[in-house]
């Protein structure tokens, strides 16, 4: 039987139920739980500066409107969050920089663009600012974009590179479509939304030779579940009670 008290935990976009998600504010007190892990997203400014925000537009967590990459750095760094004290779009060095001689990892999900296709440069300046921070060794990139966590993990010095995948594309291709996937690009750990997951599907990925992590345990239930099939990392909005129910 699988250990449930095996899983990393991950504050996912710094723990969004508790606070504003991804906000400085949030990281700062995700560094002070129990926790291994904190997740990250980031999409480029117009003057090319790696910004951490989920969405390609400001209009659901912050005050203002329109795709993020017509902003330059210096005014997406003025924009204000919705809720929290007051905190602003935090730029990757800023984040990076909470996590400078911490035990923490932190995950950084390379974003697309508004179109869907990749920003031209984003991981490279990711790993730039990682390095500046000297914090690569305890980062990982993680991506649905295939070709992008392939490139992160031929960049080489993180902790490790995750590829996402949507529940949508596992009804397409199955089990197997997505196994071939990651073995095509030698990935070694992929993650999914934990209501895709269930016993018999993580076993076939296990024998696969592939490490395992999900999202979408938010709640006590999805958490327990996580914890039960004995995932490598859990990503969770609530990190507090992700620690309680953990033990």
């Amino acid at each position: 039987m699988p250990n449930r008290y095996q899983a990393d935990i991950v504050s996912h976009r710094g723990g969004t139920f508790l606070w504003p998600e991804n906000s400085l504010e949030a990281f700062e007190n995700s560094l002070m739980l129990g926790i291994e892990q904190a997740e990250c997203d980031v999409h480029l400014s117009a003057d090319g500066v790696p910004m951490v925000i989920h969405d390609p537009v400001l209009q659901r967590t912050t005050e203002a409107q329109g795709p993020v990459a017509t902003r330059s750095s210096e005014e997406l760094g003025q924009i204000r969050l919705r809720g929290g004290r007051g905190g602003t779009i935090p730029s990757l060095a800023e984040v990076a920089a909470l996590f400078t001689g911490k035990s923490m990892q932190l995950q950084v999900e390379v974003k697309p663009a508004i179109t869907g296709a990749a920003y031209p440069g984003l991981l490279d300046r990711s790993l730039a600012i990682l390095d500046q921070a000297g914090i690569r060794a305890q980062c990982r990139i993680i991506a649905f974009d295939a070709e992008v966590a392939a490139a992160a993990q031929q960049a080489g010095g993180l902790a490790g590179v995750i590829w996402l995948f949507e529940h949508r594309l596992l009804h397409a291709i199955g089990a197997e479509g997505v196994i071939a996937i990651a073995r095509t690009y030698g990935f070694d750990m992929v993650e999914t939304d934990v209501v895709a997951l269930d016993a018999e599907l993580c076993g076939r990925f296990r024998a696969a030779g592939l490490r395992l992590g999900a999202w979408g345990a938010n709640h006590a239930e999805t958490l327990e579940k996580a914890f039960g099939l004995g995932l490598e990392a859990v990503a969770t909005d609530n990190p507090v009670l992700a620690t309680r129910l953990r033990g």
